[in-house]
This record gives C-alpha cells, sequence and structure tokens, in this order.
C-alpha cells in the first residue's frame, strides 16, 4: 500500500501548492468585493473598513492564509460577500450539480467511446475505421464553445429539449416519474455536450491501444493457434492495453469537469461555472478561492482514482512495492 500512500500524499501537495497559488492569485488582483461599496454615497467609510476588518482583509496576506487554512480544517471555506453566507453550503449544491453532469458524461463517453475504439482497431485501416477516425477529426476541431452553442441553438429551434436550468418551475408539483423525467429533459443537451467534447479522445486512444496490441508477437501467436478474434480482443488486447486506458479515465474525469465549468454557463446549468463566473465579476475572494480548489479536488481525485485501478489491475505495481 506505500504506492497508494505515496499517491495520496502527491496528491495532497498539489491541493497545497494550489491553494497557495489561488489565494496569492486572488490577493493581488486589482480591487476586491469593498471598492464598490465605497462608491455608495449610502455606506459610510467607517461601515466599508469594519466590513474589511471583520472579513480579515486589512491584515497580511500570510496570516489571512494560515487564518483560511485553519478555518478550512475544521471545514469552514469563508465567507460569501455577495451572498451574506458561508461559502461551504453554497458549493456543496452547485459542486453536487457539476458532479452529476461529470459523472453521467464520463459514464456515457466510455460506454460509447470504448466498444467503438475496439471494433475500429479490430478493423484498422479498413473503410469503417476511415470513416470513424474522420468523424472523431470533425469533432476534435470543433471547440467546446460552438458545439455548445449549436446544441444550444437547435434545442431552441425544435424545442425539443429545456435551454437552462436545473429543473422546471413546477418540479415540486410533479410526480415522482416526471421528476425524473424533467430532471433528465434538463440534462440532456449539458451531458450531450460534454459527451461529444470526449468521446473523440476516447475512441482513438483505444483505437490506437488495442491496434498497437494486437500487432504485438504474442497476440500474433495466440491468433495463429487459432483463438477466436473477439477472444483476442476482449480478453487478451484489452487486458494488455489496461493501464493506458486506465490512466486516460483518470484524465478524462478532469477534462470532462473543466469543460462542465464553459457548459454551464451557456447553458445556464447551476454548478460551479456560473458560481465561479459570478464570484470572480463581483470579487467575491473566498468564493473564487473555494471554487477553484474544489476544481481542483475533481481532477486529483479522478487521477488518484485511476492509480487505484492501476494498482489492482497491474501486478507490476504491486510486486515493485514489495521489491527491496
Amino acid at each position: 500500500m506505500r504506492y497508494l500512500l505515496r499517491r495520496s500524499l502527491h496528491a495532497l501537495f498539489l491541493l497545497f501548492g494550489v491553494s497557495i497559488l489561488t489565494f496569492l492569485f486572488s490577493a493581488i488582483t486589482p480591487g476586491n468585493y469593498f471598492d464598490e461599496m465605497r462608491l455608495n454615497p449610502q455606506i459610510s467609510a467607517a461601515t466599508v473598513a469594519a466590513l474589511r476588518a471583520q472579513s480579515q482583509l486589512d491584515r497580511p496576506l500570510p496570516i489571512r492564509y494560515l487564518h483560511w487554512l485553519s478555518g478550512l480544517a475544521h471545514g469552514n471555506l469563508g465567507f460569501s460577500f455577495s451572498y451574506n453566507s458561508p461559502v461551504a453550503p453554497l458549493l456543496a449544491a452547485r459542486a453536487r450539480n457539476t458532479l452529476l453532469l461529470a459523472a453521467s458524461a464520463t459514464l456515457l463517453a466510455w460506454l460509447f467511446g470504448l466498444p467503438l475504439g475496439i471494433w475500429t482497431a479490430a478493423r484498422f485501416g479498413r473503410a469503417p475505421d476511415k470513416l470513424v477516425s474522420a468523424g472523431t477529426a470533425a469533432l476534435l476541431v470543433i471547440p467546446d464553445l460552438v458545439l455548445a452553442l449549436g446544441l444550444l441553438i437547435l434545442a431552441v429551434r425544435t424545442g425539443w429539449f429545456p435551454t437552462g436550468g436545473f429543473t422546471s418551475t413546477n418540479f415540486d408539483s410533479l410526480s415522482v416519474f416526471q421528476k425524473l423525467r424533467d430532471l433528465v429533459a434538463h440534462m440532456t443537451l449539458p451531458v450531450l455536450a460534454l459527451t461529444l467534447s470526449a468521446l473523440p479522445t476516447i475512441v482513438r486512444h483505444v483505437r490506437a491501444a488495442i491496434a498497437d496490441e494486437l500487432h504485438s508477437p504474442f497476440l500474433r501467436a495466440a491468433e495463429a493457434h487459432g483463438i477466436p478474434r473477439r477472444k483476442l480482443l476482449y480478453n487478451y488486447a484489452l487486458r494488455a492495453a489496461a493501464n493506458p486506458l486506465i490512466s486516460l479515465l483518470g484524465f478524462s474525469i478532469g477534462t470532462l469537469l473543466s469543460g462542465s465549468l464553459l457548459v454551464e454557463v451557456i447553458m445556464t446549468w447551476p454548478g460551479l461555472g456560473p458560481f465561479l463566473l459570478e464570484a470572480i465579476l463581483a470579487r467575491d475572494f473566498y468564493v473564487v478561492i473555494a471554487g477553484v480548489l474544489f476544481s481542483m479536488l475533481f481532477l486529483v481525485a479522478g487521477n488518484l482514482f485511476a492509480d487505484v485501478l492501476l494498482y489492482f489491475a497491474d501486478p507490476r505495481i504491486r510486486t515493485a512495492e514489495h521489491s527491496p
């Protein structure tokens, strides 16, 4: 378990470094939330100074960071000036919505990308492979912004799907089945945008990994012994190519999460994306720090999940751990 312990410590140090940099960059950015309050003649300078002192903004940066770090150890992510509320409950609700999108898109992208990549690898160089390769290449060159806007325009013109929000206005009066259908309808566009964004990378990596293994000597020998093609693909080639694909899984989780922030803003999905954008525009200091840290936490968690899968999938890692 030393391997997993090392990877966990590496993740913690990475989060610690990100928190320092985010805190530093947020602090040295010109202006803060109270600058606009000074322009309001109804708010006295003494009131603004008292609010700054209450929020620790009048103290040196290292002291403020240590105070924030102490609060973080107790589950306190700071105080939101805009919402006049602790950051943690505000962030938790929106992080749940973002995680719902990212998890759904990751599941769908791999559910379609893995078998499609294997299917094209088995037909490497033939017409079906060239057709799928052309399709994935076309999707790769389309920016996520253009893809999301295109789906949004399609929804507006056809009326097939809701064009924003998490649920309908009459959600509370619906039955359980209707609530589920309403939620799925609102999720369809953002999940489809994220899935189409991630699918080409997954298909091309799976195709390359499987095709490379199919040309390896041990699989050529297995094919010469009369082992069926389907068994060669799924029992041998896929298992041999598991390591890079597991690493890709961890990477794709982080990529989908970062992509979901943009899609959420375009499609007004109430996740971390719009919340973080509003906080940046309002210079809501602690919300920005917590939002960036949460986004990084998802990315690190995805890679740590991949490391755990690698540990159990590859016996060489476990063997190396016990070697002197």
